[in-house]
């Protein structure tokens, strides 16, 4: 069993993407500056097949229940991945998404940003079957399995500009 660096951020509905992006190349600048090398900043709608599944490996999902989705609700293809009928679970797939992601020296990935799920999900017909509860604000959650300082930094950098709303570090 390994120690984990978890990190949680959001920012309200009415802010822009334009405003996220800004803010992550600010702290894109800050990975330069800890020796972060390639970084990227994408601001990306998921609304292709193609989009969605990159979305799925960018990480920072939430992973969603309620009683809507179990038995033969069939959410609308796009909305969830991994829906389970019985325990009615599923992870949810972003709309939108503003990013960082940031690549060490061994060439490991991560994430850092900022994702907006939908209000609702929609069975195959076109009908609610499950309210999420983000209301269009945007989240974001994902962790790093590193004890350097570096991730920390970065995350600090978020608190600061108040989006971080969960911090939990096992190396501590």
């Amino acid at each position: 069993m390994g120690l984990s660096y978890y990190y949680e951020f959001s920012a309200p509905a009415n802010t822009l993407a334009e405003e996220l992006e800004a803010f992550l190349r600010e702290v894109e600048q800050l990975a330069k500056s800890l020796k972060f090398s390639p970084t990227v900043v994408l601001n990306v709608p998921f609304d292709t097949p193609e989009r969605r599944d990159f979305a799925r490996r960018l990480g920072g999902h939430f992973q969603f229940q309620d009683e809507g989705l179990k038995g033969i609700a069939l959410p609308e293809e796009g909305q969830v991945t991994n829906h389970d009928p019985v325990a009615g679970e599923c992870r949810l797939i972003p709309e939108h998404g503003v990013v960082l992601v940031l690549t060490d020296e061994k060439g490991a990935e991560s994430c850092f940003g900022f994702f907006r799920f939908p209000k609702e999900i929609i069975d195959i017909h076109g009908r609610p079957i499950a309210r999420t509860g983000f209301n269009g604000a945007w989240a974001f959650r994902d962790f790093v399995d590193s004890p350097e300082s570096r991730y920390r930094e970065i995350v600090q950098f978020f608190t600061g500009a108040g989006y971080a709303t969960r911090v939990r570090d096992e190396f501590a």
